[in-house]
């Protein structure tokens, strides 16, 4: 008992430790839980919400529509649980200028629901639901009418080899019809697409412009009053798929199993029938359209001979009357007048040649009958010429059916193919890097501290720890109170931790995360296993430090315990052997180089816990400040032109004829703008459909005129960049890069994610859905959005355009139909107001569909969940940082009483002694902090090279104020903890402190 009371007694002199333990530890569980409990949580929540929705697992899409054959097909396949046909038509309406939808059909399996956020979900044909950034941008509300015009209506007329479109979902084929929506349409709700969680009112990186194949918005729709038979996608549930979490890796390997499936056997087999159908369907419209050449031919045929018997029985009537005349003559001539009269009364019989002779005389005689046999032969010589142009014209389309008809292409894509989805995994994936890797300096810098403080707790017991041996006290027995003090110091540091970084930490970065996506149903959770794991680390690493500490004292016999410890043996230091500088110093300031050099322990751990503190500290601010300066770097060094204004083709020469004559444009270049996506080509076939595979990012494909490839330098910063090390790039010469017929330009963001260098094979997607395997020419300096630049004739040589081929040769490149420029990048004069003024006017012209400022890009671009994080790892480290020098102060002290005490015998002031002590942790300090400026570069280079975010690319820097404000928050965290040691030098008593036996 007595024993225990000792213990208690103890624990409760040494209660600055206790706080120091249990502070260090609480900030080390809060940063290796909170991080990872807010992502956990956003993770979890997103998970149940795709689930209630039903989010589709697997997509297929179709270059020709999807037909029932095809969702049969589907619905076989081993592992499928649900498969949904969906209809969907784009469409246009005037809102400030012209806009587009995509009318979605509601699903009836409940596959890819939308989620109702206000008022109610449509029912009738000409109801519809739409999102909230529809509402925002509108202006309309619940009940507002709207109507729209299908894109599909200026092209619903096509020849009959038109069987099969670009994409296939606008044509049909003998018994599929494409899909028609109702144009009249009233709002009933707002929704939220499950496959686009953004938040319209939160921040949105602007990073890729809408191209003629996509979309402003989502218009949601019931199936009343939708007609058509081709289905435009399929979606698919997968078994057991939603047991696992849609992030976790085991569900990417439960629905690879059914997506290779897919695109192993029934993926090639529908492709060929599909095709066949539709050559089927063409054979068909051609027998079709022979039949009824034919029928009409014969109708023809038929009214011609009718008309030709008609006139040959008019001239045979005339040739008889003159034949019966001309015999009637003869007879007169005769005796018998009786047998003149029997001979009138009968017709001559004439011979052929004979009657054929009279027939051509009485034609030639009579200009009518001329006309009209002419009038016949004319009309039978046309109506051959038509037959045999008709039957020419059909055989010439059957031998080109089957190259007219291209080969059929499906898509299988999974969840990774949706921005959205991809999106918020991408910055969750990477804000939790960032969480696993500065626990481990916390930890470090805990083992340190605990280190240091246990073994001056365990040295100051060193006499009573012999005691208890020679007592016959065991050694664990002894070591236990060491070992529980800072086994409870550690329990109820990380018990603390655990509430702020299931509670604290979490909801912080939550409410960051909502104002960029809209996460219905989010809830905080608890983690058992990974918080008792949490706390297990520090209790490891804290006790760890804490038996070294008793195992270095204990080993000793108890009679050597009993004594005190032998005082340092003298010994010089390196700078007393620079005599200029040595003899030059004062007596205080030799002593104190002498206690800081000679004391080896206190120097690495005072300089290593506060360059620790110090490299935390410049490590958020670094990624701050490198993501401050994206906006900047990107529409203002890389981009140098300073409007982008985007139209759809059909309004391409008119978007350009507005922004000449409005006069602002300095310089202009014509482009092809397209979203598409750039996946790292495998060593399989190029042509593979699966888009939506784990090395795919989204791009803004960027196709240049060839005669203006020159050009492209004096809009965009062509700077080549190879890979560094610890967050950099080798950057080349300005002007260096030029783009050529013989690969793309694939910007250093999309390159960095996906491990792509100069030479690499990658598969394109362009805006038609269509997919190519492409060489990388050149990686290009780029910070924000995936561009990737191509050439005219090497665009037409990938993805085989028409009449493009042969640009080169051609007097310009707008004289070739293979490509609309349906963009054009821009200087313009002016200041940066007017210039985005200017683009926000132009945005109201109904030939525009986006109208983009740099100067408006590079001010307001912001990162408002990086920047949070930021924050946070900044305040915790410099919690830590005043933690750290808390602990080391007392420790120095502690140590030191003794000396403290001579030194106020000698007659110094407690302001000397202040002086005295304080001047040796700030110089350690300074060492601290001159070591943790270079290390805080180097671990923030490491990290932001694991931040790997769509269309992002972290170019490092460090502002030379971020050094500053780092080195000057740890100083005065310094002068901070001089306030409260000060009082401790105050309070030792000279006469107590000097009794102790030497």
């Amino acid at each position: 008992m007595a024993f225990v009371k000792d213990m208690l007694r103890m624990w409760a002199h040494s209660w600055k430790r206790f706080i120091s333990i249990a502070m260090i530890t609480l900030l080390g569980v809060a940063v290796l839980t909170g991080i990872y409990a807010g992502c956990r949580d956003a993770f979890r929540s997103t998970d149940r919400f795709f689930d209630a929705q039903g989010l589709h697992d697997v997509q297929v899409l179709s270059t020709a529509g999807l037909s029932n054959g095809d969702i049969a097909a589907l619905r076989k396949v081993n592992g499928v649980a649900k498969v949904q046909a969906e209809r969907s038509q784009e469409v246009t309406f005037d809102l400030d200028g012209r806009k587009s939808a995509t009318m979605q059909e509601i699903g009836t399996d409940g596959i890819d629901q939308p989620y109702l956020q206000e008022g109610r979900m449509p029912k009738k044909a000409g109801e519809i639901a739409v999102t909230r950034k529809f509402i925002r941008d509108s202006g309309k509300r619940i009940g507002s009418r709207l109507t729209v015009i299908p894109e599909s209506a200026s092209s619903d007329t096509s020849d009959t080899s038109d069987t099969n479109g670009a994409d296939g979902t606008n044509e049909t084929n003998g018994t599929d019809e494409a899909p028609s929506f109702p144009t009249k349409l009233t709002i009933v709700g707002v929704v939220l697409d499950p496959q686009n969680l953004s938040n319209p009112d939160g921040y949105s990186a602007m990073t890729s412009f809408r191209s003629t194949a996509t979309t402003d918005y989502t218009f949601f729709a019931p199936s009343d009053g939708v007609t058509g038979t081709l289905y435009t996608s399929a979606t698919l549930l997968v078994k057991g798929a939603a047991a696992e979490s849609t992030f976790d890796e085991s569900y990417e390997n439960t629905v690879k199993q059914v997506t290779d499936r897919i695109d192993g056997t029934v993926k090639t087999d529908r492709q060929k029938a599909r095709r066949q159908e539709l050559l089927d369907a063409g054979n068909k419209k051609i027998a079709d359209a022979r039949a009824e050449a034919d029928k009409k031919f014969a109708d023809a045929q038929s009214q011609i001979d009718a008309n030709r018997q008609q006139f040959n029985q008019q001239v045979d009537q005339i040739v008889s009357m003159q034949a019966g005349a001309a015999a009637a003559g003869a007879a007169a001539n005769g005796a018998n007048a009786g047998a003149a009269a029997a001979a009138g009364a009968t017709t001559p019989q004439l011979d052929e040649t004979t009657r054929e002779t009279m027939r051509e005389t009485i034609i030639a005689a009579s200009p009518e009958l001329t006309q009209a046999k002419q009038q016949l032969d004319q009309a039978q010589s046309q109506l051959n010429e038509q037959k045999a142009s008709t039957e020419q014209t059909l055989k010439t389309k059957e031998n080109e059916l089957k190259t007219s008809i291209p080969q059929v292409r499906w898509y299988v894509q999974d969840r990774q193919s949706l921005g959205g989805f991809s999106a918020l995994k991408s910055d969750l994936d990477s804000i939790q890097s960032l969480g696993n890797a500065f626990p481990i300096v916390f930890l470090l810098v805990a083992v340190m501290m605990s280190l240091t403080a246990m073994a001056r707790m365990v040295e100051e017991d060193r006499s009573l720890i012999g005691t208890y041996v020679g007592l016959g006290y065991g050694r664990l027995a002894v070591a236990s109170r060491y070992l529980l003090f800072a086994l409870l110091a550690c329990l109820i540091g990380g018990g603390l931790g655990l509430i702020a970084g299931f509670l604290g930490i979490p909801a912080f970065l939550l409410v960051v995360l909502q104002g960029m996506y809209v996460m219905p149903g989010l809830r905080l959770e608890y983690d058992w296993l990974y918080g008792s794991l949490g706390i297990a680390l520090f209790v490891v690493g804290v006790l760890a430090a804490t038996i070294y500490a008793c195992v270095q004292e204990m080993r000793q016999t108890p009679a050597s315990l009993l004594r005190p410890k032998a005082p340092r043996a003298g010994s010089r230091i390196l700078l007393e052997r620079i005599r200029p500088v040595w003899n030059r110093m004062g007596f205080l300031s030799k002593v104190t180089a002498r206690n800081i050099f000679r004391f080896k322990s206190r120097l690495i751990m005072t300089v290593g816990g506060v360059a620790g503190c110090t490299a935390l500290i410049v490590c958020g601010l670094a990624i701050n400040d490198t993501v401050a300066d994206l906006g900047i770097k990107q529409y203002r060094d890389i981009y140098q032109y300073d409007l982008m204004v985007v139209s759809d083709d059909s309004d391409a020469s008119a978007m350009r004829t507005k922004v000449a004559s409005d006069g602002r444009v300095t310089s202009s270049l014509d482009v092809r703008i397209e979203s598409g996506d750039l996946t790292v080509a495998g060593s399989g076939d190029g042509d593979s459909g699966k888009a939506g595979s784990s090395g795919s990012e989204s791009i803004q494909l960027v196709a240049v005129p060839e005669k203006h490839l020159s050009d492209l330098g004096e809009m965009v910063t062509l700077q080549p960049v190879s890979s560094g090390i610890l967050g950099t790039s080798g950057v080349g010469k300005t002007g260096s890069l030029k783009l050529d017929d013989d690969g793309v330009i694939v910007a250093q963001s999309a390159a960095s994610a996906l491990g792509v260098k100069a030479g690499s094979k990658v598969r394109l997607t362009n805006g038609d859905d269509v997919q190519a395997t492409a060489k990388v020419s050149a990686v290009n300096r780029n910070l924000i959005g995936s561009d990737v630049y191509v050439s005219e004739t090497y665009y037409a040589k990938l993805f085989d355009s028409k009449d493009a081929k042969n640009t080169k040769n051609s007097k310009s490149s707008e004289d070739s139909e293979a490509l609309t420029w349906n963009a054009m990048l821009a200087k313009l004069s002016g200041s940066d107001t007017s210039q985005t003024d200017y683009a926000e006017s132009l945005e109201e012209d109904s030939s525009v569909m986006k109208a983009v400022s740099c100067a408006h890009m590079a001010d307001s671009f912001k990162f408002d969940l990086m920047g949070a994080v930021v924050a946070l790892i900044v305040a915790l480290a410099g919690g830590l940082a005043l933690v750290v020098l808390f602990t080391l102060a007392n420790t120095n002290v502690s140590e030191r009483v003794r000396e403290m005490a001579t030194l106020k015998v000698l007659g110094f002031f407690d302001r000397e002694v202040h002086h005295y002590v304080n001047r040796e942790m700030m110089i350690l300090t300074v060492m601290g902090v001159i070591l943790g400026l270079p290390l805080g570069r180097l671990v923030g280079g490491m990290l932001t090279m694991a931040l790997n975010m769509p269309s992002l690319y972290f170019e490092v820097e460090v502002k030379p104020l971020s050094y500053v404000i780092a080195a000057v928050a740890t100083m005065a965290f310094a002068l901070l903890v001089q306030l409260f040691v000060n009082p401790v030098l105050d309070r030792i008593d000279p006469i107590s402190s000097l009794k102790s036996v030497e």
